[in-house]
């Protein structure tokens, strides 16, 4: 077999990666520079390139560019400590067939290696929906009386025993960005407040586009913003989902404008709640009660929809179904039986390459960094190993947690999704709250 060529001007990585391909039985060379490497294809055909992007002189980007055009099969997987989204975008575009991130593990590479030998990856058919900026949904809000109704709870409310401090980067802006979460007495809510004092209830009717009196109108695809006219807040659904778990009623979270994302999962937030410890209050909750079943979307296998019916209990079934390398994955959830920071929490945001360039392109999300998402580009996860076989069901199931506890109440019931972002969940939240205040109409 034809060597494998290593570009790369750390030493210790080309000998690392070629003493573990030796190891394996491949052949390897190593080279320090762009030109020496080039040089060397007068008399050298590789039957692989692994390829740092940053290199002195010739650039990585700049080579592998030379190398399409001089050998257009050639597979060729790029390396780099500080590449972001849009580098690694750029890689892929340009012909690379696969990206890794520095350190490398040395098991995945190997992983890597074999698939890129035997066979070049094909492009796959892998259209995620773009979750564009609005989803349309059609629901009817003017509800009868008794679909939903709000009752006293044995638990009682919950707030943080202390001050806790979370520092990540917002994922829409790209910048740094940090939460202090701080004790809250009993009924004062959950409450975002900004840097320059402003204050917004982490409630349904916070969404930048409430409204009580459309039937047919958007809500946010891709993440859940609140606002209170003056000023918003990003992203809270992960948040939210955890205090949702853990039974936070009553909790202030000072932010910028963006909750901070650390690797698109909740498990830090778990981590921030146990860290600040919880503490009973000495007042009762109330619960939402589900009488009849409330929904909206088309209730077919092959149509998004979302619904909430009666059940002792709460539950959420989530069912997704993408092209590779997701497939379809049903998910039940149950919080009696299942552990929320075990087999919830710790699952990941997901997106395609394609999505991430194009709402860059649209200044809608900021540059990021490879370990934000699980990245999907020809059909295969390539940033990172999946914490679950089927992490993407479990991520969108901790989305709708998040995006149900804009309610304002706990539920009991069953949540039955089909193929839905934020934008469906937040209309049946929407529609569970016109059913709550259609039942208290009623009742005076």
């Amino acid at each position: 077999m034809n060597p494998i060529c290593i570009v790369d001007d750390q030493p210790y990585i080309c000998s690392t990666i070629s003493n573990v391909l030796k190891d394996e039985g491949y052949r390897a060379i190593a080279f320090p520079d762009a030109e020496s490497f080039w040089q060397s294809l007068d008399t050298l055909e590789p039957s692989l390139v692994m390829l740092d992007i940053w290199l002195p002189g010739v650039d990585g980007l700049e080579l592998l560019k030379r190398l399409q055009g001089r050998f257009p099969a050639l597979p060729i997987i790029m390396m780099s400590g500080h590449a972001g989204i849009e580098t690694a975008v750029a890689a892929i575009k340009a012909g690379a067939c696969d990206f890794m991130e520095k350190p490398l593990h040395l098991d995945v590479l190997l992983d890597k290696v074999k698939s890129a030998i035997k066979h070049r990856p094909r492009r796959s058919d892998l259209t995620l929906p773009p979750d564009p900026e609005l989803e349309i949904v059609s629901a009817d809000l003017l509800m009868p009386p008794g679909m939903v109704e709000v009752v006293d709870s044995p638990e009682p409310q919950r707030t943080l025993r202390e001050n806790v401090v979370l520092n990540g980067v917002g994922l829409l802006s790209g910048r740094k960005t940090g939460i202090i979460l701080s004790p809250l007495r009993v009924g004062e809510g959950i409450v975002f407040q900004t840097l320059d004092g402003q204050t917004i209830r982490g409630h349904i009717t916070s969404l930048e586009n409430f409204s009580k009196t459309l039937s047919s109108k958007t809500f946010s695809a891709n993440s859940t913003t609140l606002d209170n006219g003056r000023q918003q807040v990003r992203t809270v659904e992960h948040l939210m989902a955890i205090f949702s778990m853990y039974g936070i009623t009553n909790v202030l979270i000072k932010v910028d404008d963006e909750v901070p994302n650390i690797d698109g999962s909740g498990k830090d937030f778990c981590d921030l709640i146990e860290q600040a410890g919880v503490e009973e209050q000495h007042a009762f909750t109330k619960v939402a009660v589900i009488r009849q079943k409330i929904g909206v979307g088309d209730d077919e296998r092959h149509e998004k929809h979302l619904y909430a019916e009666p059940f002792a209990g709460f539950e959420i079934v989530m069912r997704v179904d993408y092209p590779s390398p997701i497939g379809e994955q049903i998910f039940t959830f149950n919080p009696e039986k299942d552990s929320f920071a075990k087999e919830i929490a710790p699952a990941r945001s997901f997106n395609t390459f394609e999505n991430i360039e194009m709402a860059q392109r649209l200044g809608k999300v900021g540059s990021g960094y490879l370990n934000s998402h699980i990245i999907m580009y020809e059909g295969k996860v390539i940033n990172t190993e999946l914490r679950y076989p089927d992490e993407f069901v479990r991520h969108k199931i901790l989305d709708l947690i998040g995006d149900l506890y804009l309610l304002g109440f706990s539920i009991r019931g069953r949540i039955t999704a089909n193929m839905t972002s934020h934008g469906y969940n937040q209309a049946l939240v929407e529609r569970l709250y016109q059913a709550i205040q259609s039942s208290s109409r009623f009742r005076q």
